[in-house]
């Protein structure tokens, strides 16, 4: 072999082996940036389920995009919720992120809403796979971050813990309460709050809000209150990663700056 072709060969796989140096790095690169699930300012990436109703389809209009803000919205119920719990489900799962967006309650809540969901509503995480949710299921087997606003005279914390199909471990004991306050601030008003949470597969998530921690537990396994039949055939198992959603559960409430960061 001559020395040109000898040279030649070896800047050709020099050249190669730093094209895919590069490619490493951006992907990785990528892997740790802030990505914006609403980035095409519509629904196309999300999937809504919508109890009473198949998969795929938005009922009244429930779930809408409008400069960049994601809204649950009633106007086309006519004051009947008639326990239409519903849920919009980003398109993919995941398993160790960081989430982070705003939100606020405002307008009225429906009429007919149940006194609880007054101001109420979640984002979801290690949701169960919308395309198996039943027909008829309120609520999917996940855990959530619920979110509460103010009424103007009570105490009500955000980002409390509720565990449908769930149980998790807080200070190393289990804990079967369906839902636990979280030590956030009570926010009144059409304010936007600030949500970020930190999930680390089956080991530990954390709630923040407006920068301060309210809320931290381990271990989430599947089992307790609002099973599916698939989460009682694994129960006791781990529950490692899941899709994430946002609830619709009567009162209107808007969603923005929803951005996931995806963790190593």
């Amino acid at each position: 072999m001559s020395k040109f072709i000898r040279y030649t060969l070896v800047g050709a796989l020099a050249i190669s082996i730093l094209a895919c140096k590069k490619e490493t790095k951006r992907k990785v690169e990528n892997k740790n940036q802030w990505v914006n699930l609403l980035s095409k300012n519509n629904l196309d990436d999300w999937i809504v389920k919508i109890k009473g109703h198949p998969v795929g389809y938005n009922f009244k209009n429930t779930f809408k995009v409008e400069d960049s803000i994601l809204k649950v919205d009633y106007s086309k119920y006519n004051d009947t919720f008639n326990n239409t719990f519903g849920h919009i489900y980003y398109k993919k799962p995941f398993s160790n992120y960081k989430l982070r967006l705003d939100y606020r309650f405002l307008d009225n809540q429906v009429t007919d809403g149940e006194a609880w969901a007054y101001k109420n509503s979640g984002v979801m995480i290690h949701c169960e796979d919308p395309s198996q949710i039943g027909l008829d299921q309120g609520f999917p087997v996940s855990i959530e971050v619920q979110l509460l606003g103010g009424n103007g005279i009570d105490l009500r914390p955000t980002a409390n813990l509720c565990t449908p199909g769930t149980h998790v471990e807080i200070d190393n004991q289990l804990v079967t309460d369906h839902c636990i306050n979280s030590t956030s601030e009570t926010y009144h008003d059409e304010q936007w709050v600030h949500l970020e949470i930190e999930v680390y597969q089956d080991s530990i998530i954390k709630h923040f809000i407006n920068g301060a921690k309210v809320m931290e537990y381990t271990k989430p396994t599947y089992g307790g209150e609002y099973s599916s039949d698939l989460s009682k055939s694994i129960e006791g198992k781990p529950v490692k990663s899941g899709y994430i959603s946002l609830q619709s559960e009567s009162h209107p409430i808007h969603f923005k700056n929803i951005e996931l960061l995806e963790l190593d």
